[in-house]
Order: C-alpha cells, then structure tokens, then sequence
C-alpha cells in the first residue's frame, strides 16, 4: 500500500540517500532548504509502511515548482513516483496556484505528460572542470542592501516572481552573490552553493552584455573545481560561452508546465538556479 506523508527535517537523510542514489547534486543543505521554504509542501511516499520515496514544491505567489521526485531502487516501477506527483499537484491547487512548473528528464518527461504538463523549451546541464576567465565588463560583490534590487531586477528582467527562492540563497551565501552595475543600474547578477558532486553555478540574470563578465567571473572564481551550469538552450550566447570554456553537456531537461502559460524569458538566464528551483 502506498501512503503519502509531509517531509519533515527528520527526512534529511532519507533526501540525501535517495538523491545520492540518483548521483543528484544536492546536499543536506539544499533538502533543508526545501522543507523550510514549503514546509506544507514536501512529501514522502511509503510503501508498505516504508519511506522509499520524495517529492519537493515551492510556491512563488500563483506559479510554483515541483522537484526532487525520487525513488529507493528497490521500490521502483510500482506507482510511489506517480503518487507523489498527484498528491504535489493537488496540494498546490489547493495554494490556488494557476501555473506548475518542473524541468523533466527524457525518463520522466512522458509521466508528466500524462499528467496534463506540456514542454516549453529545453535546458543542458554543462559540466567540467572550471578554469580561470576574464571579460572587460566590471564584476563586483553585491552588498547585502543592494539584495533587495537584485531581485527586483530578476523579476522585471525575467517576468517570474521568485523573492522567496532568491532571498535565501543570498541570505545562505552573501559572498557568492556577484553583480555588474553600471550608472546606478543593476545589469545582472550570479551566485552559486556548494554541490555534493560539484559546485552549482547559477542562478545567473543578467543583460547580453553583462551575462558573459558574470559567467566567466564564477567559472575564475571555482577554477580548477567541477561545477555544473544549467542553461536554457534558447541562450545561445550562454552556451557559446559554456563551450569556449571546456564545459560538456553531461545531460538534457525539458522544462514543463502545467495550467496558464507561464510568463519567462529565457535568453536572459545565463544559469538556472538548477533543475529544482528553476
């Protein structure tokens, strides 16, 4: 039998095995950041009274994102993932949200369509081994008042409303928080955490010409590390700068949505903040 059940900080370790299993980049702290940004919204699937799997939400106002929809090994192919991802939709009707949003791998892709998702465009996780970069464009730190203005700019710039996500990646790590601004004006802005596989780069908004300063500002900033980038495919200037700098695409996304269409701007998004944030 299958019973679904809220995640709790308890599960942290049933998040780190499962994502582990997957070889998933994400860390302790990142599983802990999922519960307390939704800590309605996290769910674990039990199978015979045993928890074998998870799935993720995050609400930002009327658009939301599921993740981080795993299973043990030993209790695939037998509905647990399914489950899971109905009874995530259904709580997030319940928030009233018009818009649910997930980036889907080739495996996953027909599940979710059979769910009612459908494909906006796709992504590429980029992978390799930093090396150090330069551009002419100015990249500084951000100063904790300026965060504000950030994510202000990532709205305007992007047209999704995501303050929530953003300002706890800024409040977690100040220091990775990078910027061009120029005449008083935000033009775009990086940050990135620590991976359990490699370091995650992104997310990253940013203006044409200030996108390419902030990337290679990261990539020098990790060099001689791995890191992943995830990038949306309809940045084609992002991808360029991605293959310039000796990073292969380990791996494909579709990113989908469910209900109205969403409002996004992708040739702005120089990094994604990764497959379970968006």
């Amino acid at each position: 039998m299958i019973t679904i059940r809220r995640m709790t900080i308890d599960d942290l370790g049933l998040g780190i095995k499962l994502s582990g299993q997957a070889g998933w980049n994400q860390t302790e702290a990142d599983w802990r950041r999922f519960i307390e940004l939704e800590p309605e919204g996290c769910f674990v699937g039990e199978l015979n009274g045993r928890s074998v799997g998870t799935t993720t939400t995050c609400v930002f106002r009327k658009t939301a994102w599921i993740a981080m929809v795993l299973v043990d090994v030993n209790a695939r192919h037998k509905g647990v993932g399914t489950t899971l991802l109905k009874h995530s939709i259904e709580y997030l009707k319940s928030r009233q949200v018009r818009t649910i949003r997930l980036d889907a791998t080739s495996l996953g892709r027909p599940i979710y369509e059979k769910l009612g998702f459908v494909p906006d465009y796709e992504l590429a996780r980029f992978e390799g081994r930093a090396t150090e970069a330069r551009e002419s464009v100015t990249v500084v730190a951000a100063a904790p008042e300026l965060f504000a203005e950030i994510i202000e700019f990532d709205k305007r710039t992007t047209g999704r409303e995501r303050a929530k996500m953003l300002g706890r990646l800024f409040e977690e790590f100040p220091e990775n928080v990078r910027i061009v601004r120029r005449a008083g004006k935000i033009e775009g802005f990086i940050t990135m955490r620590p991976g359990a596989n490699a370091v995650q780069i992104g997310p990253c908004t940013a203006t044409g010409e200030a996108g390419p300063a902030l990337f290679c500002d990261a990539l020098d900033r990790c060099a001689a590390k791995p890191v992943f980038v995830d990038i949306p495919l309809d940045n084609t200037e992002a991808v360029k700068v991605a293959e310039s700098n000796e990073l292969a695409v380990q791996r494909t996304l579709t990113r989908m949505s469910w209900g109205r269409k969403p409002v996004d701007n992708p040739q702005s998004s120089w990094a994604s903040s990764g497959a379970e944030k968006g």
